[in-house]
């Protein structure tokens, strides 16, 4: 059930938006990754899982936001069963870790798929980055981390829309970069988001 209704939601995303994967810098392989984009929309998620080959869509996990994506059992059962996601709290409570989910998914060897600025943004460049993608980035060194530009998803479901619009759009994965040797975390998060920038306009 749950894999004839991933290949349904896999055509239905192509039509509707092309999902087209651009590789610059890296070729789409089999490694464990952290993948980070800047996000303007729930659906980000899905555009970068539709956007994956078969064989890196099977061994990488969206990130997606539990409050939103558990408000119904629909959307639990498919951000369960079909991406496989990691759920993280948007608002930290008490003295949990808020990535704890991420790195008990690193840990298993899982590669996954972070949006860094925390929340959507709603200009024309992402927001700055928060601390969760260095603190990553220290504790799995291993892990490739790679950008992603996410382009037009947020005009198939613009904020408080229901029903999707076909709109062409596309994700660009860029060169790997790597946490520098005693990089602070404020010049590691304007690089890295820097780095996804500059996808935009490749």
């Amino acid at each position: 059930m749950a894999k004839a209704l991933g290949l349904f939601l896999l055509a239905f995303v192509r039509v509707l938006t092309g999902a087209q994967a651009r590789w610059y810098g890296c070729p789409p392989k089999a490694e464990q990754r952290i993948y980070f984009a800047n996000h303007q929309s729930h659906a980000d998620l899905v555009m970068i899982w539709a956007a994956l080959p078969a064989e890196l869509r099977s061994i990488t996990r969206p990130i997606a936001a539990k409050d939103y994506w558990t408000r119904t059992p629909l959307r639990q059962w498919i951000t369960t069963a079909v991406f496989n996601a990691v759920y993280v709290d948007r608002e930290r409570k008490g003295d949990e870790d808020p990535l704890q989910p991420l790195v008990e998914a690193l840990a298993s060897g899982d590669s996954i798929v972070i949006f860094p600025e925390g929340t959507r943004g709603h200009g024309e460049e992402p927001q700055p980055f928060k601390s969760g993608l260095y603190s990553l980035a220290q504790r799995f060194p291993q892990a490739v981390l790679v950008p992603a530009w996410i382009d037009n998803i947020q005009r198939v479901m613009p904020k408080g829309e229901v029903v999707p619009v076909p709109i062409l759009c596309s994700v660009t994965f860029g060169a790997p970069i790597r946490l520098g040797e005693g990089e602070e975390r404020r010049a590691f998060l304007d690089r890295a988001r820097a780095a996804v920038i500059a996808l935009r306009e490749v």
